[in-house]
């Protein structure tokens, strides 16, 4: 749809074009092939005829078609229809009248001349076509609605995708500001290398979250920077590792932040003692795996309840806006050995932390502890 002075300009559609060659081609090819089969010199003139009346038809569609269904416009519609049918008809009585003049074959001469036979013939293609012309307008007007429909979808997603992101944006600068402000009471000499990352963040917030896609990347350095702000924040084993090559993937920005602020609250603002946070971002040509594995001093139950926050649910939303059949998230929740009550549960889930985490040291530190393990894979599309 292209826009001239404001206005929107609709082309005709396809399916539209080919329906109106198929009621033009059909009266010419069904009477040449069966009542005029031995004077196919005849057949152009029939393609002719066939042609010159179609626009009586697309007029007749084009007004009949909005009025088919008020019940004050039935009468003009008869009118109407009345009108078209007599002038078709005398359009070919016309035409016909002139074919005869010619030498023709007897077939010819009795399929082109004016006779009961005739008239009923041709009545009858006449109101086919004009039934068929105001079927191609509703199959064109559901076309339309069908494509109106489909563009306020697209409406509606880009709209709740800018709410959610202008929800992640705040509640992200929230907690680092939070960060800040706890240094700053410490008088921590690190104070200025937090602002100076929190500089970067803010220009990553305000320029590159209004692009639709930006390059995994940035993303990436985007993770580097909030997490070297709580590392400075906190003391604990926090490692964030990137495998593959993110090369020239795109993908659409705060897909990871929620997960990763998640981890960072429950495992930092706790008294667990000796927190960890292991995250790792494998990257291929095919996927992107997100694996974010967080100490928790709390019991399965509460950890559950947790997983419904604010940030995490935004974030579960986005995922099914953006890839509704191309991501899997996966929470496994793990107890410390004295909480264990149900040993079948753990071995599922040790199960699927082997097929994450097939390093042993990292394996034996959630599995032995309250931890809280949450696996994303994306189906990567590169740029």
């Amino acid at each position: 749809m292209e826009f001239d002075n404001d206005r929107a300009r609709k082309h005709t559609n396809s399916i539209e074009i080919f329906y109106w060659i198929f009621l033009a081609g059909t009266y010419p090819l069904i009477n040449g092939l069966t009542l005029l089969a031995k004077a196919p010199l005849t057949w152009p003139v029939l393609w002719l005829v066939s042609i010159a009346v179609l626009p009586a038809y697309f007029f007749y569609s084009r007004i009949a078609g909005p009025s088919f269904f008020h019940r004050k416009w039935r009468l003009p519609l008869l009118l109407l229809s009345v009108i078209i049918f007599l002038a078709v008809l005398t359009f070919l009585f016309c035409v016909y009248t002139i074919v005869t003049t010619f030498t023709l074959s007897p077939a010819a001469s009795a399929y082109f001349t004016f006779s009961d036979t005739t008239i009923i013939r041709e009545g009858l293609w006449i109101i086919i076509n004009m039934v068929f012309g105001i079927a191609i307008y509703f199959i064109k007007a559901a076309l339309e609605e069908r494509n109106v429909l489909r563009d306020l979808q697209k409406d509606n997603v880009f709209f709740k995708l800018r709410y959610l992101r202008a929800q992640l944006n705040p509640h992200f600068l929230f907690n680092t500001l939070n960060s800040i402000y706890s240094l700053s009471l410490q008088k921590a000499d690190k104070t200025p290398e937090v602002v100076i990352r929190l500089a970067d963040l803010m220009r990553y917030l305000v320029y590159e979250c209004n692009e639709e896609k930006i390059p995994l990347e940035k993303e990436i350095q985007f993770i580097e920077n909030y997490i070297a702000i709580e590392k400075v924040r906190y003391e604990a084993d926090i490692k964030f590792t990137v495998e593959g090559n993110a090369g020239k993937i795109m993908i659409e920005p705060f897909l990871f932040i929620a997960f990763i602020e998640n981890a960072f609250k429950h495992a930092l603002d706790s008294a667990f003692a000796d927190p960890f946070i292991y995250i790792t971002l494998k990257v291929s040509d095919t996927e992107i795996v997100l694996n974010v594995i967080n100490s928790c001093d709390t019991g399965l139950d509460m950890q559950a309840k947790r997983m419904n926050g604010k940030g995490i649910s935004n974030s579960k939303h986005l995922l099914e806006l953006l890839y509704p059949n191309a991501y899997a998230l996966d929470i496994i929740q793990t107890d410390r050995e004295e909480d264990r009550k149900s040993e079948l549960r753990m071995r599922h889930a040790r199960e699927r932390l082997e097929t994450l985490y097939p390093d042993a040291y990292t394996l034996d530190t959630i599995l032995n502890k309250r931890s809280f393990t949450v696996s994303l894979i994306i189906k990567s599309r590169a740029a």
